[in-house]
């Protein structure tokens, strides 16, 4: 009988999930946590816009029945969690782009 895990645990599975810096692995500790404070504040950006995009549907739908304002903020919305997902995985994209061009 083979057992699939027997010689790793959660900390190898989380490790493994996390991509490394790829082409950017060179990098000094301070740039790291630079471009991962401009990383979080984009997201939090994002997030605000999606916020704000859902306000803006609730109530140019119920309100005011303004269905331009109601149409902008799902456009909102659209754009917010987009630019989440995308930012969010922006390292793992860069790790694949560097790990196809070695």
């Amino acid at each position: 009988m083979l057992l699939a895990a027997e010689k790793g645990d959660i900390t190898t599975i989380i490790g493994g999930i996390a991509p490394d810096w790829g082409p950017f692995g060179t990098l000094g500790g301070e740039a790291r946590v630079m471009i991962e404070v401009v990383m979080a504040i984009a997201i939090l950006i994002c997030l605000g816009i999606a916020i704000w995009g859902a306000a803006k549907q609730r109530i140019g739908a119920t309100a005011l029945r303004d269905t331009f304002s109601a149409e902008q903020g799902k456009g909102l919305i659209v754009a917010g969690l987009t630019g989440v997902f995308i930012i969010g995985s922006l390292g793992t994209l860069f790790t694949i782009v560097y790990g196809m061009a070695v």
